[in-house]
């Protein structure tokens, strides 16, 4: 049994979609129902991450500079130095301690990102690969069912199941030999069954050949008819439900990429880039990430990240779904990071801000950006 992001996908995600959506019909808001309440749950640890890197942010300056002090008090003793700076380590905190919260909060992200990705808002693949041998070596191949994963399939307003495309007579053919692709359910009810009790689902599986497309004959029916020798690999595609739905100003959720191969600029799939670019930006500024406490090559990195990652959609396309949804998440994390960045200071970290902000002063550098003034002005009355 799969336990991973098939699971979560399958067990997690599409019940909040098919609950929302029972109550209100549209798949782009069930998108931002699900996008909120699975940020919502991972909220602590989230929370968890920004303040441990805000507080290596704070320190992280000392406690360089006390790691070079102890690397050069006891160079010629090995053994001490590795002590004295597990000793720092332990006085500052871990820098890789922020990561856990990321790391254990991944693989929700990645099954509600898969889930996104595929029916009911876009078409889902189904890769078959076929072997072609010469008409005379028949008698060496040995029938055996062939099968792919199965894969969730919305059939109808939620309702879904797992599908899976085979070859009952297997995927090693002979030249001349002829077969059929079929889908069908893993209980063994053929796709064509499901489609005829929902007429008013349109879903069309198409065939495309990527790999040998010389060495069969296919229709769109999925009929296969082996011409030449050698390896094969055939593309099924089943339409998502919902992949030509709009919402708010998108056209199709299902839609992927910016531009058409024919030049036509899609310019919701535009503005959701540029969006998502923006909130990367402001969510860095308000963590202070985008401040390198001085280095100009560094800085430079900082501020054309958001640009470079916005870009990459563009080279890299996804649904508009995906897209939207993550979108609504840097939102959602641009305002959880400001609220947490309002939150009052460690008292033994605050003393290092004020420390640094003298040294500051003093030496006519900025003070680090976005740390409440509170607790200082407390100190001081």
């Amino acid at each position: 049994m799969d336990f991973g992001i098939g699971f979560l996908s399958n067990n997690v995600m599409l019940p909040i979609i098919d609950l929302f959506y029972g109550v209100f019909p549209s798949y782009g808001l069930a998108i931002v129902a699900l996008t909120l309440i699975i940020r919502f749950a991972l909220y602590p640890l989230s929370a968890g991450s920004i303040r441990s890197m805000r507080r290596m942010r704070v320190v992280q300056p000392l406690m360089q500079k006390r790691m070079q002090e102890v690397k050069e008090r006891y160079k010629d003793d090995p053994q001490k130095q590795q002590e004295e700076m597990m000793n720092v380590q332990r006085e500052f905190g871990n820098p890789l301690a922020g990561c856990l919260p990321l790391l254990l909060q991944m693989p929700v992200l990645l099954a509600l990102f898969a889930t996104l990705r595929g029916s009911p808002f876009a078409g889902v693949n189904y890769s078959v690969n076929l072997q072609i041998f010469p008409a005379a070596q028949v008698e060496q191949i040995q029938p055996q069912a062939f099968a792919t994963p199965p894969q969730n399939i919305y059939i109808a307003d939620g309702e879904h199941t797992q599908i899976t495309a085979i070859l009952p007579s297997g995927n090693k053919l002979t030249v001349g030999e002829k077969t059929k692709i079929q889908y069908q359910t893993i209980e063994g009810k053929s796709f064509a069954t499901l489609l005829a009790d929902h007429p008013e689902s349109k879903l069309t599986p198409q065939w495309t050949v990527t790999k040998g497309q010389e060495r069969i004959k296919i229709d769109a029916e999925g009929n296969i008819e082996a011409l030449e020798p050698g390896d094969v690999t055939i593309q099924g595609t089943i339409p998502g439900l919902a992949a030509d739905q709009g919402f708010l100003f998108i056209d199709a959720l299902g839609r992927v990429g910016a531009i058409d191969p024919d030049g036509k600029i899609h310019w919701d799939i535009v503005a959701m880039i540029v969006f998502f670019g923006i909130s990367l930006y402001v969510s860095q500024m308000l963590s202070g990430q985008n401040s390198s406490g001085g280095n100009p090559q560094q800085d430079t990195v900082n501020k054309i990240t958001p640009v470079i990652f916005s870009g990459m959609f563009l080279f890299f396309p996804l649904p508009a779904g995906v897209l939207m949804y993550m979108v609504i998440g840097n939102i959602f994390q641009t305002i959880q990071t400001y609220i947490l960045s309002r939150e009052p200071l460690p008292e033994e970290i605050q003393k290092i801000v004020e420390t640094q902000e003298k040294a500051a002063q003093t030496i006519d550098v900025k003070a680090l950006p976005f740390e409440p003034k509170s607790s200082k002005k407390k100190a001081n009355s």
